[in-house]
């Protein structure tokens, strides 16, 4: 079995996502990490037994790198992306793809040109509540979806934001709410309904914070080509970080999802109920509890389908679909009118 060489830059608070996975993966081997913030790579690269780098060019030129892990500031994603597929290295982001759809457009032809594989991380695909779901919708057991509904209310404080040298800018961080805290109910429920967007018509607003140029508000409707019409509810203000909620009114069930746990009631009395299996533990360390424990599973699959040549579970062109949704909110918040998508308007 090949080990590939792999090297996490950006040692943030996502970082042991990453680094952690990595270790448990067969086929693949941590042998180095970068940040700008020498202190802190100095600490990572110790408890994992690796070599750091301040630069990432330096480290791609100087280590056999088989894979780079980003865990990178939003704006530098498509950068280093692009850097690392144009000097023979495969790459593994984290979400957002991007800030502009048209630097995740460029990652994509970067990685069919070069022939790297490239992959994003949209862990919560592989929630159980989320694979039940997705499955009974795709076997047509829900029957149509007549209408949907997610909601996130987090709190992100000022102190959040002022610890960061990037959050809460538009330049760096490409929006607030939206494209940080809400990109993975609102990636999810895409997912799930799998049909191309008619428009999106939103509304984006800073209500709670005084110190950021992002949004911490948003709201909205999605209209699929199909007519179905489905409303987001995102605010970053609240007083806690609230399970976030998705619903689906569907012909044959009503579906509602609340963090990682689904619950369908079919017309006819039947329950079915998903819920993360309490002996399915991943020790990451000390990381935040809403990001769950199944970035191993797509950072396992990515390698395995890097050996095999098989398609991932969660393919690129998935992230860049959400990457669209996401501009699109922000177009339509900023310009004040309803965006069309997959189509000349």
């Amino acid at each position: 079995m090949k080990k590939y060489n792999s090297a996490v830059i950006g040692c943030g608070n996502i970082f042991p996502m990453h680094a952690v996975s990595v270790t448990k993966c067969e086929n693949a081997k941590l042998v180095a990490v970068c940040d700008i913030k020498e202190d802190r790579a100095k600490r990572q690269a110790e408890d994992f037994g690796c070599k750091y780098y301040v630069d990432y060019k330096e480290m791609i030129e100087k280590e056999n790198l088989d894979v780079v892990h980003l865990c990178l500031p939003h704006y530098l994603h498509s950068v280093v992306a692009i850097y690392a597929m144009e000097h023979g290295v495969n790459v593994l982001t984290e979400k957002p793809m991007a800030i502009k759809l048209e630097d995740a457009k460029a990652m994509i032809e970067t990685a069919g040109r070069t022939g790297k594989f490239l992959g994003c991380i949209f862990q919560n695909h592989y929630n159980a509540g989320t694979v039940l779901v997705k499955d009974l919708y795709d076997k047509g057991e829900l029957g149509k979806i007549k209408s949907a509904k997610c909601a996130v209310t987090w709190d992100r404080s000022d102190s959040y934001y002022t610890s960061s040298d990037w959050k809460g800018t538009w330049d760096k961080e490409g929006g607030g709410v939206i494209i940080d805290q809400a990109i993975h109910t609102l990636d999810m429920l895409r997912y799930i309904i799998n049909e191309d967007i008619d428009y999106i018509d939103a509304n984006i607003a800073n209500r709670g914070h005084e110190i950021i140029e992002v949004e911490d508000s948003a709201e909205g409707i999605i209209k699929y080509k199909s007519g179905l019409l489905t409303a987001f509810h995102a605010v970053n203000y609240y007083s806690y970080d609230a399970p976030v909620e998705i619903e689906l009114d569907c012909e044959n069930a009503l579906v509602k999802m609340v963090a990682d746990t689904s619950t369908v009631k079919f017309n006819d009395g039947r329950t079915v109920i998903a819920e993360r299996n309490p002996n399915e533990n991943f020790d990451y360390g000390n990381v935040k509890s809403y990001w769950g424990v199944n970035h191993v599973k797509q950072i396992q699959n990515y390698y395995h389908c890097l050996e095999t040549g098989e398609k991932p579970f969660i393919p690129v062109e998935e992230a860049y679909k959400t990457q669209e949704m996401v501009c699109a909110i922000y177009q339509s918040g900023k310009e004040r009118k309803r965006i069309y998508l997959n189509q000349t308007k």
